[in-house]
């Protein structure tokens, strides 16, 4: 379980790297691109901020909804397992 946890690490590392130079790369662009108006510019960095921050809540709510439903089968799993335990309980 625990090396789980570090190639989750490790993969979040990747992304925010990976995401990093992106920004990076959009923003050398927008700074260096001098046919482009300053308003147009601005425009396009608030559209990827966005769009940015709409795909982390959307990953958010479809992880919640993942561990939501994880943890109803969880629960589930443990009333039939109870349910079991005292149906042969009583036949012993």
């Amino acid at each position: 379980m625990l090396k789980n946890n570090s190639d989750n690490g490790l993969i979040m590392t990747v992304n925010l790297l990976g995401v990093v130079i992106a920004y990076g790369m959009l923003g050398i662009s927008l700074w260096l691109s001098t046919d482009v108006p300053l308003s147009t510019k601005g425009f396009w960095a608030i559209s990827v901020m966005m769009l940015t921050l709409s795909l982390v809540n959307f990953v958010k709510y479809r992880f919640d909804e993942r561990m939501a439903e994880d943890r109803i089968q969880r629960i589930e799993d443990a009333r039939n397992e109870k349910l079991l335990e005292d149906y042969v309980g009583e036949n012993r």
